[in-house]
């Protein structure tokens, strides 16, 4: 059997965690060399995933500048992705999720005229700017794609819809319960060490904890400044709860929460390693955010989620129960936060929900779809 090269590209650091498991898996298969390459989207919060993981980056083309456009990125990144893989001539490109990253990825190995796989593929909020610019990446990947591997049932109804031909498509689950798994594995058998951490951070984990994120494109302006408002009248109508925070690096959103150093019971710390995020998760007692990977993590942890956005591509959460969809209204985050932290039988509800994402056997499923494949472009 001829070994087949995979060119596997990450950018950014959700989709360092959800493509690990993935290499991880095809390490043990000597009929597939991996080739990774890096872009450098998210550099200074990939390069930790990259170590939690122990992968090793083949390609570092490092093609973020300051404020740089995104348009100014894509050209960087798909004149520079188009080399790459001309000069490796891979016999399949891997892309993941819907980042900047993933769709010059996609696009590149169009050009060169290689099979692209997309993992996580058919997610739609099926609004074109929300979020921005993830949907029409989504999207354009789809168009580009050879092979779809969806996480969900409702995934690949959004690319059957799309015409997207049925048996191009392979449900597998999502990759990134894997790399919870994995992750929860390391981090359970260190709690000390990352209990020290959050002392480090003056976070208290023998409290309760609300863990917050919120760093979307689409939140920055009035929204961010609702939910701002919101956590500091949660923070006052229940003191003795601690909130965290992990402040994304855009200066846009770290100006407008700023107002919440004032609340003696929120904490703003700076963007946690993946492995540290893992362990406050997992520590947490619920969970506001704008996140679509926690949106698919939290379950598995137990953990309820309150979604801050008008819209999400990750449905299934919300129809199963385990996350709810509570937007950018002030009140609305104050009442749905209150009455997970008040009522009891509504908290038990939602935490005890199975996680609709999968169970942790994506990249064994994805591994065993690709053995199968023939990669040659010809009549494709």
């Amino acid at each position: 059997m001829t070994m087949k090269t995979i060119l596997i590209i990450i950018g950014t650091r959700p989709e360092g965690i959800k493509l690990a498991p993935i290499i991880e898996q095809f390490k043990t298969d000597t009929a597939i060399k991996v080739v990774v390459c890096v872009t450098g989207q998210h550099n200074e919060l990939l390069d930790p995933v990259l170590g939690f993981f122990e992968i090793e980056v083949d390609v570092n083309l490092d093609v973020m500048t300051d404020n740089q456009s995104l348009s100014q990125l894509s050209s960087r990144c798909i004149d520079q992705l188009f080399d790459v893989i001309g000069r490796i001539k891979p016999d399949l490109v891997m892309v993941q999720g819907d980042t900047t990253t993933a769709f010059m990825g996609a696009l590149a190995a169009y050009y060169n005229q290689v099979k692209v796989a997309h993992i996580e593929a058919g997610l739609r909020s099926h609004r074109l700017y929300f979020p921005f610019p993830e949907e029409a990446n989504r999207r354009l990947i789809s168009v580009i794609a050879a092979y779809h591997f969806v996480p969900t049932e409702c995934a690949k109804q959004n690319l059957l819809a799309e015409n997207v031909a049925e048996e191009t498509i392979f449900m597998v689950g999502n990759s990134g319960i894997d790399a919870l798994i994995m992750g929860l594995r390391k981090v359970m058998d260190n709690q000390a060490y990352y209990r020290k951490i959050m002392e480090t951070k003056q976070i208290d984990t023998q409290q309760e904890i609300i863990l917050v994120t919120c760093h979307r494109r689409e939140s920055i302006g009035n929204p961010c400044k609702n939910i701002c408002k919101a956590l500091q009248m949660i923070a006052a109508r229940f003191p003795n709860i601690q909130m965290v925070y992990p402040l994304h690096l855009n200066p846009n959103i770290r100006a407008v929460m700023q107002p919440l150093n004032a609340s003696k019971n929120i904490k703003l710390i700076d963007p946690l390693a993946y492995d540290e995020m893992v362990y406050l998760m997992a520590n947490s007692k619920l969970i506001l955010t704008d996140s679509g990977g926690i949106q698919e993590e939290a379950p598995t942890l137990g953990k309820p989620v309150l979604v801050l956005r008008d819209v999400t591509e990750r449905i299934e959460g919300i129809v199963a129960g385990t996350a709810k969809l509570v937007g950018t209204d002030t009140q609305q985050i104050i009442d749905e936060t209150s009455q997970l932290l008040t009522q009891d039988d509504i908290y038990a509800e939602m935490a005890s929900k199975i996680n609709p994402y999968g169970s942790g056997d994506t990249a064994v499923q994805v591994q065993k779809v690709i053995k199968k494949l023939e990669f040659d472009v010809q009549n494709f």
